[in-house]
């Protein structure tokens, strides 16, 4: 009885440590962060911000084998007219965590109260040590200056992380950063203290069903409403019973959100992709440098936006190129 028991004791140990070791493998496969490709953090305020804003080219760079965090600085757990608390950052992780899975890219959510964000030491340190475990080239966020406090101080936090990621002793128990990342801002339409300025804007015609097809994940955003939503409005959109006209519905919505983008930045596009293809792209994200991360050359910016092999298929840079 007791060698029975020894041997099956045995057994289990030998189970686990093989499947700790598979477990590991798979880890170091799937996230090798010495494999040569890109790694690329997108920060945003709540669990739908860095999907509305780099969706797309995070497709695109997940298409190269390319590596993307998309991470919500809150968790959104204010963010409907209808319900609140943890069942609602409950939800809103889920949705996020779908549509990362559609995009091809990896999210998280951190549990910080969505309303509630502030720029202190302590939220620094979270996200310069995310930016150095995820061993970034490349962290996108909203800029500084927004209508929403969560959206501003996203921005600062993640400004405030530039070059602090290099520093050895900030933060000392996660390895830092030998070089500091290219840092950029995701496009809006504020004009005060100076509007957006777009460095690097990029065509996403090939990946815009893709992402519009992710982002009909993000239920309580994009069908109902988030904290804008209400019953009147939700009356308006196609039943979650008729999948594909609420797809239609949604894409409709983008189409003019993205070609907005596309018709606001056209010259930088003509400029980008010549003028035959620049004047037919239809959709868009762009992006600005942000002057605390590292200084990208034309070169550099090339190798970071790998979408395109051609010298008449260029990625576009304008100001902010060193």
């Amino acid at each position: 009885m007791l060698k029975r028991l020894a041997l099956q004791f045995l057994s289990l140990i030998v189970l686990l440590t093989y499947s700790a070791i598979i477990c590991a493998a798979q880890s170091t496969t799937s996230d090798n962060k010495n494999d040569g490709k890109l790694r690329i953090v997108c920060f945003g305020a709540h669990p739908d911000d860095a999907e509305y804003k780099s969706g797309g080219t995070a497709a695109m760079w997940a298409k190269l084998g390319h590596h993307v965090l998309l991470v919500s600085v809150t968790n959104g757990d204010i963010g409907h007219w209808k319900m609140a608390g943890g069942e609602l950052a409950k939800r809103r992780t889920a949705e996020s965590a779908e549509v990362a899975k559609r995009l091809g890219v990896t999210s998280r959510v951190l549990d910080i109260h969505d309303g509630e964000l502030l720029p202190t030491l302590e939220n620094r340190k979270t996200i310069c040590k995310i930016i150095r475990e995820w061993n970034a080239d490349i962290v996108i966020s909203h800029r500084p200056w927004d209508y929403h406090p969560d959206h501003r101080y996203t921005g600062i936090l993640v400004q405030d992380a530039a070059f602090m990621v290099t520093v050895p002793f900030f933060c000392p128990d996660v390895p830092h950063l030998k070089k500091n990342p290219v840092f950029l801002y995701s496009s809006d339409r504020f004009t005060k203290p100076y509007p957006f300025t777009a460095d690097v804007v990029v065509a996403v015609d090939g990946v815009f069903d893709q992402k519009v097809d992710a982002l009909t994940a993000l239920v309580s955003q994009a069908f109902e409403g988030g904290a804008g939503g209400s019953a009147e409005r939700l009356a308006l959109v196609p039943p979650a019973s008729a999948p594909q006209e609420r797809k239609a519905w949604l894409h409709e919505r983008w189409a003019r959100r993205q070609g907005g983008e596309a018709n606001r930045f056209r010259e930088e596009l003509i400029r980008a992709y010549g003028l035959e293809i620049g004047s037919k792209v239809k959709y868009a994200e762009a992006f600005e440098i942000c002057e605390y991360g590292a200084r990208p050359s034309k070169k550099r910016l090339q190798e970071l936006f790998p979408f395109y092999g051609t010298e008449e298929a260029r990625i576009t840079v304008s100001g902010n190129i060193y």
